[in-house]
């Protein structure tokens, strides 16, 4: 895809880059180093919009595809802990706290999440108008995937939390496809990209993924 530039919050290409073989103009690590908001442990909403509205400048004939983290947790809200904790110091056997509530461990249910959820949301959603408003051309507004939030998946009635693997059920893969027009369409030529491509420590990428509650 020498035709894009992939500003992303989220560690999760960079963990699977290989497995994955995909190949952009250029990749923009918003979650690296003052990407990073330490106080909630993710990227903050304003700042994956602001590193996009950069990279809209620097590359004027790439397409921009940008990789917001909200609603992902932790969510948007000082007051809540649950979801702010270092989930996997113990290895592979610790679990998020999706996993947490399902298995009983975790004394909260939907009324508890759903609040934080939409908060978060409506947190990121004037920073992806900003970017829609700064960049010409048409602009998707979609999502990798949805959530389960206690409802009953199929064909074994189990409540499901978060998004499992292999659970196809309608609140998790009916997602939005919004399709926003600024000015015409944005001209874009595919360039191969710079062999200078920046070297991200594989430490950093376990220490965020962590923080956002993916297992090893």
């Amino acid at each position: 895809m020498h035709d894009t530039v992939y500003v992303t919050a989220n560690p999760q290409f960079r963990r699977h880059e290989e497995q994955i073989d995909a190949e952009f103009h250029a990749v923009i690590d918003v979650w690296l180093d003052d990407g990073w908001n330490e106080t909630y442990n993710t990227v903050m909403p304003q700042t994956t919009a602001e590193y996009a509205l950069e990279a809209a400048k620097k590359y004027p004939t790439k397409r921009i595809l940008v990789h917001y983290l909200q609603p992902h947790y932790p969510f948007i809200d000082p007051e809540s802990t649950f979801d702010k904790k270092h989930l996997h110091k113990g290895g592979d056997n610790t679990i998020d706290f999706w996993h947490e509530i399902m298995f009983g461990q975790l004394d909260i249910g939907a009324d508890d999440v759903w609040p934080l959820y939409k908060r978060t949301l409506d947190e990121a959603f004037p920073h992806v108008q900003s970017v829609l408003d700064g960049i010409e051309g048409r602009h998707v507004v979609t999502a990798d995937h949805g959530n389960m939030v206690g409802e009953r998946a199929r064909p074994i009635p189990v409540r499901e939390w978060g998004h499992p693997q292999g659970i196809y059920t309608e609140e998790l893969v009916k997602v939005p496809w919004l399709v926003c027009e600024n000015n015409g369409r944005r001209k874009t030529t595919a360039e191969v990209p710079s062999p200078d491509s920046e070297t991200v420590d594989e430490g950093v990428v376990t220490s965020r993924l962590r923080h956002l509650g993916y297992t090893e």
